[in-house]
């Protein structure tokens, strides 16, 4: 009698397995969501405007940061973008996102978020997030949300924006800090 190769006589189970892993989900065992909500709201947009108003005043408000990175050789690309947050006219948001190996981290490109209210001066009123944002159907303080990579909410708190994710508990960090900065201070040679 003939017999296949062993590996073919293996090779059955495997594909047997396989077609049930790529069954269709009505086959499949049931899937539970993700423990962390996700939200959607409006997408901020981001894109170059060379010249154009919203870049000037972005260029001015950043030039510090700006200034850095050419100094350090980078070539830094200006995103900008605007939405109104409330319901008053000339509440005019200001998302600007400057790009370039400098500016940038291992999180990406941080974006910040001025507000002109009544045509005056523009504040700072959120700082260095990273992830793409979006303008929450839901609102405090007379101001719409602000969602950071579809599961951080910000919030108005009448004068910036406040993250609501909860901070880590911070009990005994100081302390341990401070024990591995003593032990790595005494194990490095003094020169």
């Amino acid at each position: 009698m003939i017999r296949p190769p062993r590996h073919t006589r293996l090779l059955a189970p495997l594909a047997a397995a396989m077609a049930l892993a790529h069954a269709p989900a009505a086959l499949s065992a049931p899937r539970h969501q993700p423990s962390g909500t996700t939200e959607s709201g409006d997408p901020v947009i981001l894109a170059q405007q060379p010249g154009g108003a919203l870049d000037q005043t972005a260029r001015t408000l950043n030039q510090s940061d700006l200034a850095a990175a050419v100094k350090k050789g980078d070539t830094p690309v200006v995103l900008v973008g605007s939405a109104p947050l409330s319901t008053h006219a000339g509440d005019t948001a200001l998302f600007v996102q400057l790009q370039s190996a400098n500016l940038c981290g291992s999180a990406g490109c941080a974006t910040s978020v001025y507000l002109r209210r009544e045509r005056k001066d523009w504040v700072k009123v959120l700082d260095s997030v990273s992830g793409p944002i979006a303008l929450s159907h839901r609102s405090h303080g007379g101001m719409r949300d602000l969602i950071v990579d579809s599961t951080d909410r910000w919030v108005w708190n009448g004068t910036t924006y406040h993250d609501t994710m909860p901070a880590a508990p911070d009990a005994g960090l100081r302390q341990s800090i401070e024990r591995f900065q003593a032990r790595h201070h005494e194990q490095t040679p003094q020169q």
